[in-house]
């Protein structure tokens, strides 16, 4: 499947800096439209609104929706009434239940569906899967911290209602986490860290155990300041400890370096997104959606200081 007519919604910041150029370095793909109410692309139709898009654009085959979850559903399912393919940036709902809609949606008109997780795509996840899958693995540590200024400047949104807050980006090391682990884990413990001027989380402790009751502790933090963002993630086994750096760029064994790559996973999302229209197939895979919905029902909230911007 080349020369995909592809549309974004929401031309925001994760649009312009990750999916613009990944789309751009993808032959398969042709950016032929933009729908976002506040921004423009030169050299491609612009419009407010998907819905204008549908109704007076030109024809594409697939949308790429980068708008915030709230919103994300509605549109999902309008774009695939019209029998577009749609991907849907992270997390792919508000809820749960939304998203069932949408998987029997995409199932009723016949169009693939893929629920994305940028995180999965960097470049030593695949290789820690495989390592892990020989190992017996005994305990697992993931320590994802970062200053929400830089990473999220002026998305008042991510502290409403769906907004998730430190579980925007905490989500990512959930996403790597039930991709390489290799038995499914649950949610045994929660406290969370909230703003008194906000609705979502700016910290979070986690604790999950396995099916043969192995400890998995998780620290997302928004108020890293000073200093680059830690995305990391330790799994000690039988043969030594595996380490994820770099948000999964970079893969270590007994701190000896084994893998490192570019930042390519919006490039290896598309990839993925094109294989699936070609296969006809979907893939909406919500594990670490589940565990961010488990800790936000489960979790302690403790009221902590305003945040201010």
């Amino acid at each position: 499947m080349d020369n995909l007519r592809l549309a974004i919604v929401g031309y925001g910041k994760i649009a312009r800096d990750q999916h613009h150029p990944a789309i751009q370095g993808d032959a398969r793909f042709r950016l032929t439209a933009v729908a976002s109410p506040n921004a423009s692309v030169p050299d491609v139709a612009n419009f407010e609104s998907l819905e204008a898009l549908l109704d007076q654009g030109p024809e594409i085959d697939a949308v790429s929706l980068c708008t915030p979850a709230g919103v994300r559903t509605a549109q999902a399912r309008l774009a695939m009434a019209h029998g577009k393919h749609v991907m849907l940036e992270k997390p792919p709902a508000a809820t749960l239940a939304e998203i069932e809609t949408l998987r029997e949606d995409a199932e009723r008109h016949g169009v693939t569906l893929f629920a994305s997780w940028h995180s999965r795509h960097a470049h030593g996840v695949a290789g820690a899967k495989r390592w892990l899958s020989e190992r017996q693995i005994r305990r697992v540590d993931i320590e994802w911290k970062e200053d929400v200024r830089v990473w999220h400047p002026g998305q008042a949104w991510i502290w409403q209602p769906g907004g998730m807050g430190v579980f925007d980006p905490g989500i990512n090391a959930l996403s790597i986490a039930t991709a390489i682990l290799p038995t499914p884990f649950h949610l045994v413990d929660a406290q969370l860290q909230v703003p008194g001027n906000c609705q979502t989380p700016i910290a979070a402790s986690l604790d999950f155990v396995d099916g043969e009751n192995v400890p998995i502790h998780a620290e997302f933090d928004f108020r890293q300041q000073g200093t680059p963002p830690t995305w990391e993630i330790h799994v000690d086994t039988d043969a030594g400890r595996l380490t994820l750096e770099a948000g999964g760029r970079r893969l270590l064994i007994d701190g000896e370096l084994l893998e490192e790559g570019p930042d390519a996973e919006y490039a290896g999302l598309y990839e993925r997104f094109a294989a699936l229209i070609a296969e006809g197939r979907s893939d909406v895979d919500i594990s670490p959606f589940r565990h961010v919905a488990d800790s936000l029902m489960l979790g302690y909230r403790h009221t902590v200081e305003d945040f201010v911007e």
